[in-house]
């Protein structure tokens, strides 16, 4: 297999490696730090050769959570982390992982075993088309021919899972080659590959845009993941302030600059997209999270300036007005290269900007009117009323729920880019304590002072509860808060469950969207030795919070009982938009 560098120090080496070892060393060669997964035949060596080189091995309770986690260190630190699971069922359960890193565009790294070659088409055990199944959820799906050839796919997996439009890669061991000695002179090890070539727009593309901003009457930039992920924070912040713009950050967009600027307009989501003339949209998709770009969620004419790296997605849904193909802190760098050549500001007394202020008071007051109301059970918004006055500021929040999530971004506040993590573009639900733990073993190696605060739902708390253990075995800070209103979306409570069960079977009685009342989740934390708290009042959630936002070496859960049947303050348009298209 041809090598396009040998690692240095390279030379003759002497002895035999195992293919375990092959690849360990080959993961670590292109800077691969983290690898989450669940061990068993045949992939057992490869996680021991993988903390022989260096590299930190998770050891999870479920593969979905394993390959949510591994994609979340792709999307917080640039480079993929690996999942490692075992064939047949194990591969099966990190697909979710690795749709959902496709759909957010992360990059990640699946390992999986598979089936002796030997035994191909007899019916192996866990035999699978494991290389078929995976080319649907991710940009590479590839098995190497020989252990020599291992170097140069996993080199061309890594690098294609950062390349252009980032996403999910699959290598297939086949469980023969684990254990299999070869020559160590017969591995020709690759270099590390780069870091992704940066792409810049048409400088006549990038002129017309800033004519067309220029000449904006209700200007609105909008800023995505995308934009997070490119770590264009600084030329986005100067981007606001310079020309005076207002801003409104998608779910995981929140951050890049921060939540309390007052050019951020996300008290005002409905009324900025349905009125603004010219949307700037950088690192951000228009689908069903922006509604498609479509009236009546945005004007009929309104000119869109789409800046993104993938080619593939410009025009989708809306025809821009000027799409600049690019990566977005260098496409955000050239458009601020024409403003310094033409000086221009939005001027901060417009009538739009009159009407956006009006707008974003009127929804925070009805939101503090909310949060102050006295009533037990509590409300959403009291509870988050109640955990965004304590949370750190510099804090990761991760968050997952239908109500949960969506009331949640609107009150816990982001001022760091990359600092929110959620149910995300595929609107996966599960990925909470998956992303809780990779955030918190990234933060742990880089900023050990950081704290990982985990706000779930309790249905979607549900999904990986038992990742709580994985949390207590690696002593990771993490602070868990399930809001729990005995359901999905709402709930019941206790006395009129009891009424609900006596009318017969569960299973033919039971609203599909109820769980148990009063479930006692605190009490899966403390099974670990981690500490845990049963919330039902103000008072006590204030107490909860101090105790373990204090506790800085030991894993909390905070279970936070709410009215059951608790909703969202009266929108103007539902969140998820149905097109008629």
């Amino acid at each position: 297999m041809a090598s396009n560098g040998a690692a240095p120090g390279a030379g003759e080496v002497q002895g035999t490696l195992s293919g375990a070892e092959v690849i360990a060393q080959s993961l670590k060669n292109q800077n691969v730090e983290y690898m989450f997964g669940i061990v068993g035949i045949p992939v057992t060596e490869i996680a021991v050769a993988a903390q022989a080189v260096g590299i930190k091995y998770i050891g999870m309770r479920n593969e979905q959570a394993a390959s949510y986690a591994a994609s979340a260190v792709g999307y917080l630190t640039g480079r993929p982390g690996v999942c490692l699971v075992v064939s047949g069922p194990g591969l099966v359960h990190a697909l979710a992982g690795m749709a959902n890193a496709n759909m957010n565009c992360w990059p990640l790294l699946v390992v999986g075993g598979s089936s002796d070659t030997n035994q191909e088409m007899m019916g192996a055990f866990q035999e699978f088309p494991q290389v078929e199944a995976c080319r649907l959820y991710s940009k590479l799906s590839a098995r190497p021919s020989s252990i020599e050839a291992i170097p140069f796919v996993i080199e061309k997996a890594v690098r294609t899972s950062i390349y252009g439009r980032p996403g999910a890669c699959y290598v297939d061991i086949p469980g023969d080659f684990v254990n299999l000695q070869v020559n160590a002179s017969s591995i020709k090890h690759v270099e590390c590959c780069g870091p992704p070539p940066i792409p810049v727009a048409d400088p006549a593309a990038v002129a017309a845009a800033a004519s067309i901003i220029q000449k904006a009457r209700q200007p609105l930039l909008i800023i995505g993941k995308g934009a997070a992920y490119a770590q264009a924070e600084e030329n986005i912040r100067t981007l606001v302030e310079q020309c005076g713009l207002p801003f409104l950050p998608t779910p995981m967009g929140k951050g890049v600059v921060p939540d309390d600027h007052p050019n951020c307009v996300a008290a005002a989501r409905s009324r900025a997209l349905q009125h603004a003339d010219v949307i700037i949209l950088l690192g951000a998709r228009l689908n069903w999270i922006l509604h498609f770009g479509l009236p009546p969620r945005y004007r009929v004419n309104v000119q869109i300036i789409q800046v993104d790296i993938c080619a593939e997605e410009l025009g989708n849904n809306v025809k821009p007005a000027v799409a600049l193909l690019g990566d977005i802190n260098a496409v955000t760098a050239q458009l601020l290269e024409q403003f310094n050549q033409r000086p221009w500001q939005y001027s901060s007394d417009t009538e739009w900007w009159k009407v956006l202020r009006e707008r974003m008071k009127s929804n925070e007051d009805a939101s503090k009117e909310l949060a102050s109301q006295k009533s037990l059970p509590m409300n959403y918004y009291t509870v988050f009323h109640h955990i965004q006055r304590q949370l750190p500021r510099n804090c990761i929040i991760v968050s997952e729920g239908a109500n949960t999530m969506d009331i949640g971004r609107t009150v816990l506040q982001n001022y760091l880019p990359r600092h929110r993590l959620d149910a995300g573009t595929f609107g996966t639900m599960g990925v909470g304590l998956g992303f809780a733990i990779a955030a918190a073993v990234v933060a742990k190696d880089r900023n050990p002072e950081k704290r990982v605060v985990c706000v779930e739902g309790d249905s979607a708390f549900g999904f990986s509860g038992m990742e709580v253990e994985t949390i207590c075995r690696h002593n990771l800070p993490i602070l868990l808060i399930v809001v729990n209103n005995n359901g999905i979306y709402q709930g019941f409570d206790a006395d009129t469950w009891k009424e609900i069960t006596q009318l017969g079977d569960v299973s033919q009685v039971g609203p599909p969207v109820s769980l148990l009342p009063n479930s006692h989740y605190e009490q899966v934390m403390t099974a670990f030795g981690g500490k845990g708290y049963f919330v039902q009042t103000p008072g006590e959630l204030q107490d909860a919070l101090t105790r373990s936002l204090a506790e800085k070496a030991t894993p909390s859960l905070i279970n936070v009982m709410i009215e059951p049947q608790a909703a969202r303050k009266k929108q103007d348009f539902h969140w998820l938009t149905r097109s008629h298209m």
